[in-house]
């Protein structure tokens, strides 16, 4: 099974991934970018990497008994589920700015978190028939963590469009 991770940064991911009961190889991606050079340039202004996708789907193109944890993971190829954690854009721009993140980059995760933009990639990449929307807005680690193990367990239905954060926008 290859089950891809994916949301805006500071949707839990990481958090959540920690605390699932799964015997998939967890895999984060973020880290694989940093430790294999699997990135293209350093993006001085937001003042990150910016990751080779084209690598990144080629090492994971035979990738089995995998979950693959990333803002990116929804780029990769033929996952059985895709599971995209959703939040608050308030929240999500408090979770970023609490961490260090610079005002402007946590705004522009915000909006996007609001656009639904990773989302609109992984139906478009996946098929809404395999994407799987969990809103973290409130909820524990542990929580998140129980509605991740139930869409590898096959316990859930997919679920792309349920979240809708455009409210913020206006």
């Amino acid at each position: 099974m290859r089950v891809v991770l994916t949301g805006t940064p500071g949707t839990g991911k990481t958090t959540a991934s920690e605390h699932l009961d799964t015997d998939l190889d967890v895999v984060h991606l973020n880290d694989v970018v940093k430790d294999e050079e699997l990135y293209t340039e350093r993006d001085e202004a937001r003042d990150s990497l910016v990751a080779d996708i084209d690598a990144l789907v080629e090492k994971y193109a035979e990738a089995d008994d995998v979950l693959v944890e990333s803002h990116l993971a929804h780029h990769l190829d033929d996952a059985d589920a895709v599971i995209v954690l959703r939040c608050a854009p308030e929240t999500l721009e408090e979770r970023l700015t609490e961490r260090g993140e610079p005002e402007a980059k946590a705004r522009e995760n915000a909006e996007s978190e609001a656009l639904d933009v990773i989302l609109s990639e992984a139906v478009r990449r996946h098929g809404e028939e395999r994407v799987y929307e969990i809103d973290t807005t409130d909820r524990t680690p542990e929580a998140v963590a129980a509605e991740i193990d139930a869409v590898v367990r096959g316990e859930r239905e997919p679920s792309a469009g349920e979240v809708d954060y455009t409210e913020y926008l206006l």
